[in-house]
């Protein structure tokens, strides 16, 4: 479980921000009290914020992380792809992350420096019997090992000034390594854009559980992996994932996932059978609404995060979504009998109705300084005091009393339109 995630000169991130998923009212049912790492752990936390204020980058800079571990030792050759703060001396400073997780009860930590140019700092740490206790740590290209760790020498030799210790190291298949790097591998992104500006790839895509054979699709390529394998559905998964689409009410009654007779190469074509009072009919999935989509797009990730205890990272959970289906997702995650191995849930969104159905531990706020610059602040401890549980949240955020709106003057508009002088 992520522990805490602290990230500085990242997009519209200058100065460092930290999201912590440490439960501040502990004896609610909804938080898994860890007693090795002396805290309780939230399954779910929400950013709020105005249009412009970094709240997609708070979890996009997580989901860095998790990319650069994965691709460095490939891809960074000629350069790091990080995206400091644009202003002021963003652009000569690195960018600086941390990520805390717990992982078979035991805290991990790792803390990432870099710049465009180089790795300045990585360190991977472990607090057994909490203490603790280096597992890695380098600086430029002088890597130190913790003793008794001769399997992870190797990682000298592919070293360089622009590769992550942690993406070679944890080929070597040393449990301390591997353990944290597969958890960290493990978190999956929703509604967040690639660096070519188009959605991040799923790990888990909703068509795969109901494929037979999972080629490459040509047409509708988001809703499949990119790239030939071979996949034998698991009848339990796909039984799960028909039974999360009809929670939402769609009238759906199953999933076709087939060859298109008439495409010139080979393409997988996804259609969802509807109730109709002429029996069932099968609709393309790009004929179905918006709503729909999201919501289908959504089953195949959110059930691998429920199934491995990982980590969903959800940008924008409200676009295309009823308030309700929201609530119903955010449910299962707080929810110990559909969420039995603590799996987590990180997302924006600007539906102030979902307050409602948080509690004030699992509310983060956003603001963007007179420097353009992201702030990041918890509700339960707005303005270093601390939020009463009886508030109603959703009413107290839209009087303002925590900030976070957005500013609606609209003298600028006006006086352009003349309307005023």
């Amino acid at each position: 479980m992520l522990i805490r995630f602290e990230a500085s000169n990242f997009r519209s991130i200058l100065e460092p921000v930290e999201l912590s998923m440490v439960a501040v009212d502990s004896a609610r049912q909804e938080a898994r009290e860890l007693p090795n790492i002396g805290a309780s752990l939230l399954h779910v936390a929400a950013i709020f914020g105005p249009n412009a204020s970094g709240k997609s980058n708070v979890v996009a800079a997580l989901g860095w992380v998790r990319d650069a571990v994965r691709t460095s030792l490939r891809l960074w050759d000629d350069n790091v792809p990080i995206e400091p703060f644009a202003f002021g001396d963003g652009p000569e400073r690195p960018s600086e992350f941390t990520v805390e997780a717990e992982i078979h009860g035991v805290r991990f930590e790792y803390v990432l420096e870099v710049d465009r140019q180089a790795v300045h700092y990585e360190g991977l740490f472990h607090y057994p019997e909490k203490k603790r206790r280096r597992i890695f740590e380098r600086e430029g290209s002088e890597l130190k090992l913790q003793r008794g760790l001769g399997s992870l020498s190797g990682t000298r030799e592919l070293l360089t000034s622009r590769t992550l210790a942690l993406s070679i190291a944890r080929r070597f298949e040393e449990p301390l390594v591997s353990d944290f790097a597969t958890d960290l591998l493990r978190i999956q992104t929703l509604g967040l854009l690639d660096r070519r500006g188009l959605p991040a790839a799923s790990r888990q895509p909703t068509a795969r559980l109901f494929a037979s054979e999972a080629e490459p699709d040509q047409v509708q390529e988001s809703l499949f992996d990119v790239g030939p394998t071979t996949h034998s559905v698991d009848p339990n998964e796909r039984a799960e994932a028909l039974a999360l689409l009809r929670i939402a009410d769609l009238g759906i009654d199953d999933v076709l996932v087939a060859n298109d007779p008439e495409a010139r190469r080979p393409t997988r074509r996804v259609q969802l059978k509807h109730r109709t009072t002429r029996g069932s009919i099968p609709l393309d999935f790009a004929a179905e609404s918006a709503g729909t989509q999201t919501w289908f797009r959504l089953i195949g990730p959110v059930l691998a995060a429920l199934r491995e205890g990982s980590l969903l990272l959800f940008d924008e959970l409200d676009a295309s979504l009823h308030p309700a289906l929201s609530q119903q997702l955010i449910a299962l995650f707080q929810s110990r009998d559909t969420n039995p191995l603590d799996a987590q849930l990180i997302f924006t969104t600007h539906d102030t109705s979902l307050l409602n159905h948080l509690n004030r531990d699992e509310v983060w706020l956003t603001e963007k300084t007179e420097d353009g610059a992201t702030r990041l602040g918890a509700l339960a401890e707005f303005a270093g005091e601390r939020v009463r549980t009886s508030v109603n949240l959703e009413r107290a955020y839209l009087q303002g009393r925590f900030g976070a709106l957005p500013d609606t003057d609209r003298t600028d508009l006006l006086r352009a339109l003349g309307l005023i002088a």
